[in-house]
Parts: structure tokens; C-alpha cells; sequence
């Protein structure tokens, strides 16, 4: 019988699959990722990378990585430098580093194939008039005046363009194809524009560039893709990447789509987000409120719950929205299993234990993760005065409460039992401080003293305790989907998605460094910012213990 947890395979390895048995392709597979290098990658990118990168490494192919980079108006090499740093740090290796711009010579001797077929004319018609003629979905477009100029009349004005001799939007390519195609984007679509605009690779060379419906498959071919894997908004451009390849008689490259990933409370339109870096919504690209992979990396993520959570989420044909629940699920899951736990109080209240000496401090020995048998213990300090969690003391607790409360015990973690004898309180009733008294003989691991508590709480000693910004992060915007609500996405922003407060924190966290994640023990996860400084930790909260949003939307 086979084995009944093997995984079953998603419509694009069934597609792969089928290609190798019928030995499409002499066997081989080959993908591609193709980013346009206007903006920072984000979780729904992190998809399409597992899904080209993991189709490719299952049946032994590679990947290209491939910068769309024919829009030199948008264009940036610190988008390019982040793009590559994502990708390799979820995990994967391109085969070769490829730009749109390598083939700019190629597609533009593509272009004058065309023309010399009768298959692609200039336009000297402006933008409006090409929108008039082109007719709705359901009425069919109209010939443009200058479809039928001679093929010679057609090189001479293509390279006047190409030599800078027109201004922009005075005269564009096109396609001929067919201005009746119930398919609008047949209706000869525009192949090559003018754009006089200093590019990030090729400088002032090209004063022309050709658009991505023209220059994706082409690409394609050029590099022998054999599965191009593309999103579901590709599918009415199928029809013109198959055209192209078709009429140019190259390489037959093939295109599949996929649903992209869309998220609850976030927006995953590079516009979008470029708008929230542009208008301070945000601190930049990322800030760890943002759905990009550098901000889910500077929040705590690790690319092992990022891969997890694209495998979970599978490879449909249908759009949906996932829940981001989901991927904190993922990340919980993962650290739980890897962070060190540390104490820290996140809203202290004051301990004074009176039965212990002044002066002293007692050096005690807990254990660094009790779901990694192998990942040792450390020491922690312990002393007469103390922090304690605000919440972990109630003057007047309900039945079943099992923290501190007048006359009653609790353990501290890792040290001593302990009892409240008195609560201090300021000129307006607030509880400023406890007195308790410990029980000597209570010391976690050597305890005779024969009394059992049920509540267990974290502390940190005062006199050693470091002090901390901590950054409380939740979701950036306040509804499901920020993007499909009436009016500016931006009026639903969560106005409370950041709260930074000031934490004690145990000694041991003087050694932690940028991106090192730890559970604060019955707080969340959390991990070290970049913003630290050798006088001042700085941490970021990466999830919390619970689905808490849940339950506050349950309310």
C-alpha cells in the first residue's frame, strides 16, 4: 500500500510530471523567478519563490532568477540587491542572474522580425485615441490609420525611435493581430514605448524599451524555460505569449498560473505598499508591520516558518484569502521549538522580599529550552528586590487564581516560593510595591519544604536587570482586507499597530545579537532589532503566545 501521508501533487508538478514522462523538453526542467526590481518582495512573492524554486528542485532542474527590468522610470539597484538577498536568505540558489535588459538587442531585433512579417506596425495615434479605438468587451475595437503602412515605412520608423528622433508618446509599436479579438489584450497591444530615462544597467544607451507582455515570453524562450509559472491576472496574456513565441518561431517556452497569495490585514500591491514607506506610514520597507520578507525577517520570522506556511497554503487555480493567522501559527510553531527562554517584564511591579538579606545575590541555574533537551541551562541572578508582571498580582483575585494575591503563594520561576504579606500603595490607591517573604527551603530543584503552589511566575532581579525598548507590533490594518473596502485602504490603518514601552530584562540578554529570537517566557516571541546599540536593546515582538486577534474579534 502506498504510503498514506505522502503528500498529493499540485496541479504544476502534475503539469511537470506529465512533460518528463513524455519526454517534452528532453527532461528537463527549468523555472524562473522574475521580479521587477521597483520595490522590496513580499509574502506573496515568497510564494511564487518556494513554487519556482521548489518545482525545479524536486524534479533535479534549476531556477533563473530574472529582473524584469524594462520600466527604467521605477527601477532601482537597491531593489535588485534586496530582491537577491530574499531569496537567498528563504533558502534557494539561482542557477544563473539574468536582467530583461541582457536581451534588449535581442528583443529588438525580435521587434523588427515582426514588422518584417507584417506583424507589428508604428502608431503615431496619442493614448486616448488608441484607448477610443480599441473598443469595450463587448464591442469590438477599430483599425488604426497607421495599421497598414508599408513594412519599409515601419523599420524606417522604428529605428527613428530607436535613435531618439521622437518624443514620448509620440509614437509606439504595436502588434497586428486582430482589433475584433474578444480577448482586449489582442487587440494589437502595444510592444515597444519611448521612454528617454536613465536605466540602472544600460544608462542612456536605449531610448526605447520594450513592454513586459513583450519582453516575459521572449525572455523565456532565450533561456529555455520550459515552466513559466506566473500568477492568475497572466491568463488573458497567455494568448499573446504564445502568439509572439509562435510568429517569432523560438523556443516554446509555456505558461501556467496560479492563485496569488492574498492575506487578511495587509495589502500586497507594491503600489500600495510603496504609498505607506512614501507617506510615513511606515518606517520603510522593513518596518516589521509590513508584509515584506525584509520585514518579516526584521520582526522574528524565519525563512524555515515562511517556507512552511507556502507549503501549507498549496498551489490553487482560485483566488482566496488566507488568513494571517496561519503563517503565526507557523512561526509560533518553529519557535517554540528553537528560541531560547528568557525572562522579562514587560510592566513591572515592585517586590521587596523582607526575609531575604540585603546585599545578597544568589546566582540560580534554569534551563534555556525544555522542548530542546540539548539546549543547556544558564544562570540567572536573584536578590532581595524584584520586578514582577503587573498582571500577576490581583488585591482581589477570583476563585481558581492562582498568581500572587495577599496571603497567598506562588513560585517564582527557577527560584523560591513566595508568599505576599503586604501591598504598598501610592496617594491614589495604586499598588506600587509588594512585600512578600520567600520560603527558605522552596528552591526550585532542592525543594523539602513540602508545600505545592499551582502558579508559577517570571521575575528578574532589579539590581541586575537590563533596561529595554520593547516594540509591541500588531496587524497594520484594522480590517480583513484593507484593499476591497470602500474609499482610501489607508483609512483603515491601525493607528495602535505599534506600542513601544520600556522592559527589565534578565542579565544574559547583554550577549544577544541582531536577529536572535527568544521566547519571553509567558509574553511571546520576540527578537533582537538592528536599532540596538551597545548601551540600549532594542526587541520586536514577532507574535505572541495565543492567537489573542482571534479572540478580541471573537468579542
Amino acid at each position: 500500500m502506498a504510503e498514506a501521508t505522502e503528500k498529493s501533487l499540485n496541479f504544476i508538478e502534475q503539469i511537470i510530471e506529465n512533460d518528463l514522462e513524455s519526454g517534452k523538453y528532453d527532461g528537463r526542467v527549468l523555472t524562473r523567478f522574475p521580479p521587477e526590481p521597483n520595490g522590496y518582495l513580499h509574502i506573496g512573492h515568497a510564494k511564487s519563490i518556494c513554487l519556482n524554486f521548489g518545482a525545479a528542485q524536486k524534479y533535479g532542474g534549476q531556477t533563473n532568477l530574472r529582473f524584469d527590468d524594462t520600466n527604467p522610470v521605477t527601477e532601482d539597484t537597491e531593489y535588485v540587491e534586496s530582491i537577491k538577498n530574499d531569496v537567498q536568505w528563504l533558502g534557494f540558489n539561482w542557477a544563473n542572474e539574468f536582467y530583461a535588459s541582457d536581451y534588449f538587442e535581442q528583443l529588438y531585433e525580435f521587434a523588427k522580425k515582426l514588422i518584417n512579417k507584417g506583424l507589428a506596425y508604428v502608431d503615431d495615434s496619442t493614448s486616448e485615441e488608441m484607448a477610443a479605438m480599441k473598443g469595450t468587451p463587448t464591442e469590438p475595437g477599430i483599425n488604426s490609420p497607421y495599421r497598414n503602412r508599408t513594412i519599409e515605412e515601419n523599420i524606417a520608423l522604428f529605428e527613428k525611435m530607436k535613435n531618439g528622433e521622437f518624443a514620448e508618446g509620440t509614437h509606439v509599436l504595436r502588434a497586428k493581430i486582430d482589433m475584433t479579438s474578444t480577448n482586449m489584450l489582442m487587440r494589437d497591444p502595444i510592444i515597444y514605448r519611448i521612454k528617454f530615462a536613465k536605466h540602472h544597467r544600460t544608462g542612456d544607451k536605449w531610448c526605447i524599451y520594450p513592454m513586459y507582455d513583450f519582453a516575459h515570453g521572449q525572455s523565456d524562450s532565450i533561456e529555455g524555460i520550459t515552466h513559466s509559472i506566473c500568477t492568475l491576472e497572466f491568463v488573458p496574456h497567455r494568448e499573446l505569449y504564445d502568439w509572439c513565441i509562435d510568429n517569432l518561431e523560438i523556443f516554446p517556452s509555456k505558461q501556467y498560473e496560479f492563485a496569488r497569495l492574498n492575506l487578511t490585514y495587509t495589502v500586497m500591491s507594491k503600489r500600495k505598499l510603496l504609498q505607506l514607506v512614501n507617506e510615513g506610514h511606515v518606517s520603510g520597507w522593513d518596518d516589521p508591520r509590513m508584509p515584506t520578507i525584509s520585514g518579516l525577517r526584521r520582526r522574528g520570522y524565519t525563512p524555515e516558518a515562511i517556507r512552511d506556511f507556502c507549503d501549507r497554503i498549496g498551489v490553487a487555480k482560485r483566488d482566496n484569502l488566507i488568513s494571517v493567522g496561519l503563517l503565526e501559527f507557523c512561526i509560533r510553531e518553529q519557535l517554540n521549538k528553537i528560541a531560547a527562554r528568557v525572562m522579562a517584564v514587560l510592566d513591572p511591579l515592585k517586590v521587596v522580599i523582607t526575609n531575604y538579606p540585603e546585599g545578597e545575590t544568589e546566582i540560580l541555574t534554569t534551563e534555556n529550552n525544555p522542548e530542546d533537551p540539548d539546549s543547556g541551562t544558564r544562570n540567572v541572578p536573584f536578590s532581595r528586590e524584584i520586578y514582577i508582571e503587573k498582571d500577576d498580582f490581583l488585591e482581589n483575585p477570583p476563585k481558581k487564581y492562582f498568581r500572587l494575591a495577599p496571603g497567598q503563594m506562588v513560585r517564582l520561576k527557577s527560584a523560591y516560593i513566595v508568599r505576599c504579606d503586604e501591598v504598598i500603595k501610592d496617594e491614589n490607591g495604586e499598588v506600587v510595591e509588594l512585600h512578600c517573604s520567600y520560603i527558605e527551603n522552596s528552591k526550585s530543584g532542592q525543594d523539602t519544604s513540602g508545600i505545592s503552589v499551582k502558579g508559577t511566575i517570571h521575575w528578574v532581579s532589579i539590581a541586575n536587570a537590563l533596561q529595554a525598548e520593547v516594540r509591541l507590533y500588531d496587524r497594520l490594518f484594522k480590517v480583513e482586507d484593507p484593499g476591497n473596502e470602500e474609499g482610501d485602504f489607508k483609512d483603515y490603518i491601525n493607528n495602535e499597530s505599534l506600542q513601544t514601552i520600556t522592559a527589565y530584562v534578565e542579565p544574559s540578554l547583554k550577549e544577544a545579537t541582531v536577529g536572535t529570537r527568544y521566547q519571553f517566557l509567558r509574553k511571546g516571541y520576540f527578537s533582537l532589532d538592528k536599532d540596538s546599540t551597545d548601551t540600549q536593546l532594542v526587541f520586536n515582538r514577532t507574535v505572541g503566545l495565543k492567537d489573542t486577534w482571534a479572540k478580541e474579534t471573537g468579542k
